[in-house]
């Protein structure tokens, strides 16, 4: 593989993986008792407690997607001038 593939490959993942976060970010802030009342058929959790949970979610799904396709992508674009 060159440079150049990998380049187009983490600037593919970022951009789709930033895109589901805003989607997620958006579907939350839109239909929050909307999901809270479809998950908590599977988990009975208290609202707090959902809302920890959710919100920590995006934000290490965030921190991995900033770590593993931004940083990379970014690193290959310096090195590949």
């Amino acid at each position: 593989m060159d440079v150049v593939l990998l380049r187009s490959f983490f600037g593919w993942c970022t951009v789709l993986n930033v895109g589901l976060l805003v989607f997620t970010a958006l579907v939350l802030s839109l239909g929050r008792d909307w999901v809270y009342r479809m998950h908590s058929r599977f988990y009975p959790l208290p609202r707090d407690t959902f809302n920890v949970v959710i919100y920590s979610f995006i934000g290490v799904y965030k921190i991995v997607v900033i770590v593993f396709n931004l940083v990379p992508y970014i690193a290959l674009s310096i090195i590949g001038q």
